[in-house]
């Protein structure tokens, strides 16, 4: 009678098991692939440093032996003033496209036009990169509150070769490449809201030529 019960109790333990393991792998399946389909939203800082050492560190973009570091600045404009320019500082727009969520409403959205700001400058063998990205309100919201963007690895990486090819002209006389031979796949999206952008209520406009 006790090996019985014993039997029974191992039999329904096991049952109980194979349940929670058919749950979890339909949860996994449920929720997973909808979670790696989704555009990144969030800003990332550590993926622009990251991708910035590796294409510095890795694929060699300044080859000259000079060290260059990337720095964040969300307060920094377009404008140089003379002092600046004394100093070797010089300014990037770069037209982005990216994906933002609005932290109230939850709605998330693309746009082909997100304006990323550097400065960029080289002293003796130190080069230094301040970037600051522009944020977009909400449409539904009207709440002028910015929501900062999220990027995927490979328009990071189209945003630096760019950024690159400008260091390489304006810091080390070599134009030889104009950052034109960047790939990239045209993207519609709808209207841009001069209202909602950040960087246009500022005055601030897109450089490329896409």
């Amino acid at each position: 009678m006790i090996n019985r019960e014993k039997t029974a109790d191992s039999a329904r333990a096991v049952s109980r098991l194979r349940a929670k393991a058919s749950f979890h792998l339909f949860t996994s399946f449920e929720n997973g692939p909808a979670n790696n389909m989704s555009p990144p939203t969030d800003w990332i800082p550590g993926l622009w440093k990251d991708t910035f050492d590796d294409m510095l560190n890795d694929d060699n973009e300044l080859d000259y032996e000079d060290q260059w570091t990337l720095n964040f600045n969300y307060n920094q404009t377009e404008e140089i003033t003379k002092e600046e320019r004394k100093r070797g500082w010089k300014v990037y727009c770069h037209c982005a496209y990216g994906h933002f969520r609005c932290e109230t409403c939850k709605k998330t959205w693309p746009s082909a036009r997100i304006v990323v700001l550097f400065r960029y400058r080289l002293r003796g063998d130190r080069g230094t990169v301040i970037m600051r990205p522009f944020g977009q309100a909400c449409r539904r919201c009207q709440d002028d509150e910015f929501e900062l963007p999220g990027f995927s690895e490979e328009e990071v990486e189209k945003a630096f070769r760019r950024l690159f090819s400008k260091i390489r002209k304006n810091c080390y006389d070599d134009d030889s490449d104009d950052g034109s031979s960047t790939c990239s796949k045209k993207v519609f999206t709808k209207p841009h809201e001069a209202s909602l952008c950040e960087a246009c209520r500022m005055g601030i406009c897109c450089q490329d030529e896409d």
